[in-house]
């Protein structure tokens, strides 16, 4: 073996030796100064996004130590930062809430199993390479979820904000009318500690861009909580603290590969999964499009799965690819992913110096805080975009967030994808099929769908502007079926199949029925442009013989000319209208007049509305098929 094989085999398996020789004095320099300011950013994070996953406020910071080295090692994009986020912890709250107590030992001990099914299962998907399998998530569900998800952190931290209890594992709606009923027992300090941290992030984040706005936030509510409290007492205030973090390294943990367990997570496992790879995948080529890095969605796939694995016996909870981290981390100067390896060991230190002073940290000042983050998770100029774009994507956005309120959020989860998917089968299982004609006025006689233009009475020319699968072969019969009621004088039929990128068995069998039915009333069935995928579909099925490799054309005026030639000359002498090239040779008209059709208008057939071109009434698209 060689030793160039060797080397592309070892980076298959060990993915940061493709980067480590990108690393100089100069990047690492870079690399520290972006790694110092994300460490700092995810101390505040880490701790509002546990509370929001209902675990202890340390395992949010947990969760960004080791997982966010496993997956900047093991993935494939420079930028990307691991560790937790809002919809994972969202998410993982949904899921495990109705099984423990929130912050409870169980409850710790579900989430750190659920973690690592998650990872296996990631980890799984990117061996068998599908790391595909994430586009199949519109973007409309990831907005949706994510519009209804900030409404759920929102709800959740009303009884913090306001002072005032409200039950856990509440529905968005039965959290809003138990707080209607208690208006009056707002708590009027902590709601002031509540109101100065909300402020005084959006001040820092509009005039303090240097300073990380969640941590200028928090101070400034500390600071106001410590004042009333020393000034009028707790007993007055009723301002409560987060309490002290543990200053140690992560503890190790270990999952519980019970029976009773697994079966309880196993239905959220893969709605989980799909939400922390979409989450993670977006993130890195998005990131990968301003830096312009190629990003290997199996090898994400792979790094996210071994950091969940890897994380979960350091007692880390689900983690994936955090949009404020990679986007820090990238602002910041970021070169490689030492940036990320490092962030992680300076959270360890910066976690045993600043522990003890979490204990001044007021409940209502994170509440502040996750309100803060909850505003920026809705993207109201993204749902615009969607809603005016596609009536389908619209429709998409508002059940996925609908569902998010009102349902389980991994069932909504699912059920936008689920959603997403009819919306595109049911787009690709109707195909345009556009009459094409060929056009006097244009060079060489180009294919047009003009509807003023008269049809050959004995042919018909249509494209097919789609697959040709089972999901379609229903849609494209019934149409050629009203053709042929309609206009049954039109016993050929030549099929342009530039459009028709993919043939699956019961395309073929179509194929293979409609040349037998056009045979059997003395036409025939005719296919120019062919791809080559889609011709040997036909060979292998055993079709390619009933078509007729002699009606199989690769250039329009041999099909047009070989097609002229069996059309019935009786006909032709009666017709009036010289279609193709070929009829100039023919003798005038002669006898009855026989009409001749003129193509059907198809709704949005060549995109014409509003994107015509040229001579009125002429489509935009008058190439030469």
């Amino acid at each position: 073996m060689s030793e160039s094989v060797r080397i592309n085999r070892a980076k298959k398996f060990l993915p940061f030796l493709e980067w480590l020789p990108m690393v100089t004095r100069l990047t690492v320099r870079r690399d520290i100064t972006a790694a110092l300011t994300g460490a700092i950013v995810v101390l505040p994070q880490g701790v509002a996004f546990a509370t929001i996953a209902g675990m202890p406020p340390e395992y949010g910071l947990y969760t960004a130590m080791v997982p966010a080295i496993v997956a900047a090692l093991f993935g494939s994009s420079w930028h990307l930062v691991s560790g937790p986020t809002t919809a994972a912890s969202l998410v993982l709250f949904s899921s495990l809430s109705a099984l423990a107590a929130p912050g409870s030992a169980e409850y710790v001990s579900l989430a750190i199993t659920l973690t690592f099914m998650v990872g296996l299962t990631q980890l799984i998907l990117g061996l068998v390479r599908l790391g595909s399998l994430v586009n199949f998530i519109s973007h409309a569900v990831i907005v949706g979820f994510t519009t209804g998800a900030a409404l759920l952190i929102a709800a959740s931290q009303l009884k913090h904000f306001f002072g005032i209890e409200i039950p856990r594992g509440l529905h968005f709606h039965q959290i809003l009318h138990n707080f209607s009923g208690q208006i009056t027992h707002i708590n009027p300090y902590i709601t002031l500690v509540a109101m100065v941290t909300v402020l005084s992030g959006l001040v820092a984040r509009r005039w303090l861009r240097r300073v990380p706005y969640m941590v200028a936030a928090m101070m400034c509510g500390g600071a106001v909580a410590a004042v009333l409290n020393g000034v009028l007492g707790q007993e007055v205030t009723g301002i409560t603290s987060v309490g002290a973090l543990p200053a140690s390294l992560p503890p190790l943990s270990a999952p519980d590969f019970s029976l009773e367990t697994l079966k309880d997570l196993a239905p959220v496992v893969l709605a989980v999964t799909l939400l922390a790879l979409t989450e993670a995948v977006s993130i890195a080529r998005s990131l990968a499009l301003r830096s312009g890095q190629h990003v290997n969605g199996n090898q994400e796939f792979i790094g996210q799965g071994l950091s969940n694995l890897l994380g979960s016996f350091f007692s880390a909870y689900v983690a994936t690819g955090s949009f404020n981290r990679s986007g820090v981390n990238y602002a910041a100067g970021a070169r490689t992913p030492m940036a990320a390896i490092i962030a992680g060991l300076l959270l360890i230190g910066l976690v045993l110096l600043v522990a003890p002073w979490v204990a001044y940290l007021p409940n209502a000042s994170m509440a502040g805080v996750l309100l803060l983050v909850a505003w920026g998770l809705i993207d109201l100029n993204h749902i615009r975009h969607i809603v005016r774009a596609s009536s389908y994507e619209g429709i998409v956005l508002f059940v996925t967030f609908a569902a998010t309120l009102l349902l389980e959020l991994e069932f909504a989860i699912l059920l936008g994808v689920m959603l997403s998917l009819v919306v595109y089968l049911s787009r690709t299982s109707q195909p345009q099929i556009v009459v094409r004609v060929p056009d006097p006025r244009l060079p060489k006689r180009a294919f047009s769908s003009d509807p003023s233009l008269p049809e050959c009475p004995q042919l018909r020319i249509v494209r097919i502007d789609g697959s040709l699968f089972f999901g379609a072969v229903y849609h494209v019969r019934d149409t050629l079926r009203r053709f042929r009621r309609k206009w049954p004088g039109q016993k050929h039929l030549l099929l342009i199949a530039s459009g028709i990128n993919f043939l699956d068995v019961s395309g073929a069998d179509f194929l293979a029925e409609e040349a037998r039915t056009r045979s059997a009333g003395g036409g025939r069935l005719y296919l120019y442009r062919v791809k080559p995928a889609v011709c040997e579909a036909l060979i292998r099925g055993g079709h390619a013989g009933v078509v007729g490799r002699e009606n199989l054309f690769v250039s329009k005026t041999e099909a047009l000319g070989s097609i002229f030639e069996r059309l019935d000359r009786d006909i032709c002498a009666h017709c009036r209208h010289r279609v193709f090239k070929e009829c100039e040779a023919l003798p005038p008209p002669m006898g009855p007049f026989v009409p001749s059709p003129h193509p059907d208008p198809i709704p949005h057939a060549d995109d014409a509305r509003g994107c015509q071109l040229g001579t009125p009434g002429m489509s935009k698209q008058t190439d030469q098929d």
